[in-house]
């Protein structure tokens, strides 16, 4: 499971890695900065994609297929991992007010470099919880952790996700 999760998500590994390197490899420029917003927005959109895959399985009346839901869980738990990683300093660029491109300007709040050990912290944490729904051997298992899991990503999207444009 895991080793297939990894091999889809090595494409997005490569520009992560790419956009990283590039990022520490000189002074960031503009351009540069919008790569690195768009790389994590890229891993958000994924993460998100996999959840609504999950959520479809909750709500559908119909038994949970842990094989699958646990794909989308293990494909979570990986990029949780990775997400931290793609929020250095140079990024916080939200400004009240601004014109946003949605694909290349961050609504990232300034809180979230504030208490960034938190936010690693929140993402670790949730990493390890959809890991753990990865791995749940019973139906009500996984509808537990997910549970928790939903829970944990949106008290963090309130926390550090700016809303209003």
């Amino acid at each position: 499971m895991i080793a297939s999760s990894l091999r889809r998500l090595a494409p997005i590994a490569g520009l992560t890695i790419a956009v990283a390197t590039a990022a520490f490899a000189q002074q960031p420029d503009a351009a540069m900065i919008k790569d690195e917003i768009f790389a994590r927005k890229i891993l958000m959109d994924t993460v998100d994609a996999n959840m609504d895959e999950i959520d479809w399985m909750v709500v559908s009346g119909k038994p949970i297929d842990l094989a699958e839901a646990g794909e989308h869980a293990d494909t979570i738990s990986v990029m949780l991992m990775a997400l931290p990683h793609l929020f250095p300093p140079d990024t916080n660029q939200w400004q009240a007010g601004a014109e946003r491109d949605p694909g290349r300007d961050t609504y990232a709040s300034p809180a979230l470099w504030e208490n960034f050990q938190d936010f690693y912290r929140q993402a670790e944490k949730v990493s390890q919880m959809a890991y753990a729904a990865s791995r749940a051997r019973s139906e009500a298992e996984f509808r537990n952790i997910f549970a928790s899991l939903r829970a944990a990503c949106e008290t963090c999207h309130a926390q550090y996700v700016k809303t209003d444009r």
